[in-house]
């Protein structure tokens, strides 16, 4: 077991293997599976089973094996957006190459009044961010939105090729008159190494039909809650590493110094 504390002044993150996972729900505690930069070159076979993703979080996001679809896990049930944008459930038994999960639990909720574009949104997600914009944040939204322009991609075949390559084929789709949940994380700039920073968002629709990767909404009305988390525990599968660039370097030995 490895210890990336300090990765990031104020985040906490907690290297596991496989072997080390066992079922958890801590409160404010993020769960992984793989990075992003793993992700992005093409490590598209996972290690970890969405029913084991599961057992850290309620709500959250990824992708299945193959990048067959978008992940999107809405009160402890995981489904996945087809590249019509129609969502099937995921069973327990189907693995992931990355998945990011957190038992949801609100520290703030605003009711949002429209109509609101998604930056207009994501604006004031950021103006009520416990803790500080420099630890990661669970955000959801329910409510009724005019239109959702959304994403999902097709189920690749090996030998994989790089996740830029692949998001060119994206079939892109858009929503109407819908009432839908919107899940995601905002991750600090520091934390690039292990996940997209800034805003992360997928969406399912209130009947759990149809959904995917959120490019761009107009929210008529809704809630927004906001969960935060200075934690967080990422299984890395074989030959995944956490890459640590010369910022965070010199943030790991500054915070070295002052320990």
């Amino acid at each position: 077991m490895d210890d990336h504390r300090h990765l990031v002044r104020a985040l906490h993150v907690q290297a596991l293997r496989h072997a080390d996972l066992h079922p958890e729900h801590d409160p404010h505690v993020v769960f992984q599976t793989s990075t992003i930069g793993a992700l992005l070159d093409g490590a598209y076979d996972g290690d970890v089973t969405v029913g084991e993703v599961l057992e850290h979080g309620d709500l959250g996001l990824g992708t299945l094996d193959a990048l067959d679809g978008e992940l999107i896990v809405v009160d402890g049930v995981a489904r996945a957006a087809r590249v019509d944008g129609t969502l099937r459930p995921v069973p327990a038994a189907e693995r992931t190459p990355f998945a990011v999960v957190i038992p949801f639990a609100a520290d703030v909720r605003v009711a949002v009044d429209g109509p609101r574009t998604l930056a207009e949104l994501l604006e004031i997600a950021d103006a009520h961010l416990p803790g500080g914009p420099s630890i990661v944040h669970a955000v959801r939204v329910d409510g009724r939105f005019e239109r959702m322009r959304a994403r999902s991609v097709p189920r690749q075949q090996p030998p994989y090729r790089p996740l830029a390559e692949v998001i060119a084929e994206q079939q892109v789709f858009e929503l109407h008159d819908v009432d839908a949940t919107l899940v995601g994380f905002r991750f600090p700039a520091d934390a690039d190494a292990l996940n997209v920073t800034g805003h992360h968002l997928h969406a399912a629709d209130a009947a759990r039909e149809r959904g995917g990767h959120v490019f761009d909404c107009v929210l008529l009305e809704g809630e927004l809650q906001i969960d935060h988390s200075s934690d967080v525990h990422a299984e890395l599968p074989p030959g995944v590493r956490i890459a640590t660039t010369a910022a965070q370097a010199a943030a790991v030995a500054a915070a070295e110094r002052e320990r």
